[in-house]
């Protein structure tokens, strides 16, 4: 049961605090989870703090291999979270959700795969950052959204405005572009949808970048991307998918899930409350 007893205390009421806390006692378990999402956003961009940039963050976001299944739910366990117990025995061997009750929170861990509108495999990606996933694929993980909504054209143009573009994932403070144009010359959909949310974003930095110069390096590096994802060759699987283009959906639109309820068993709840 979700007590926290082991030394570690309960959740932290500030979200960026909780995720850097599950981050240390995660590593220090020898269990690999990397953040992604907004949280992970803060942390890699500087400029997301400006008034123009800045958004809240509520939940807390984080990719782990499928074998560490077990180590994952019982770290979450210790950490003093509750467990959504029916999603995670109905989808746990690809992602688990545990909710914070007192700070209204949620923490979702995606299993090897992150897929909401395109599915991207993460799994040998993991070690490349000790804190987030690498620059690119956190990039990749706002670009493959359809209906994407305030909070990524904050997050992903205090990220450009931040980050230079490069060409492998040793720099690590550089986003690898060739890596991404690698993955969309290879899926027609990601590339669609990537594309066309770079298009979208450059349009919108008047209304997020007061500075002319500000938007003129962002949209410098939105180009030098673009530039790059068109010169690389597409593979046989991306050319007979271009063929269909737009005629059949190329992306899934998944449900909006905000629950944070405690769902465990009533009388697993009543014990955990009793006192010890």
């Amino acid at each position: 049961m979700s007590s926290g007893g082991n030394g570690l205390g309960q959740p932290l009421p500030d979200t960026v605090e909780e995720a850097q806390r599950i981050i240390k006692v995660a590593t220090e378990r020898d269990v690999l989870l990397r953040l992604l999402g907004g949280i992970a956003f803060r942390l890699r961009s500087p400029s997301s703090l400006e008034a123009n940039l800045r958004r809240k963050y509520v939940d807390v976001d984080f990719v782990g291999l499928r074998k560490q299944r077990k180590e994952i739910q019982q770290l979450f366990d210790d950490l003093g979270y509750t467990p959504r117990t029916t999603f995670n025995a109905m989808n746990g061997h690809t992602r688990l959700i545990f909710n914070d009750i007192k700070n209204e929170r949620r923490v979702d861990i995606f299993l090897n795969e992150f897929e909401m509108c395109h599915k991207l495999d993460f799994s040998n990606r993991l070690k490349l950052d000790s804190l987030t996933l690498p620059l690119a694929d956190l990039l990749l993980t706002k670009l493959q959204v359809f209906e994407i909504t305030e909070r990524e054209y904050r997050d992903v143009i205090a990220f450009l405005k931040d980050h230079e573009l490069g060409e492998s994932d040793e720099l690590t403070e550089k986003i690898n572009a060739k890596y991404i144009a690698k993955l969309t010359s290879d899926d027609w959909g990601l590339y669609k949808t990537v594309t066309l949310n770079l298009g979208r974003i450059e349009e919108a930095l008047g209304a997020y970048l007061p500075s002319s110069d500000d938007q003129s390096v962002v949209k410098s590096r939105i180009n030098s991307l673009r530039k790059k994802i068109e010169e690389e060759p597409k593979s046989f699987r991306w050319k007979m998918r271009a063929r269909i283009g737009e005629k059949v959906r190329w992306y899934e639109l998944p449900e909006a899930d905000r629950e944070v309820v405690d769902s465990r068993p009533v009388t697993e709840r009543l014990a955990s409350s009793s006192p010890s």
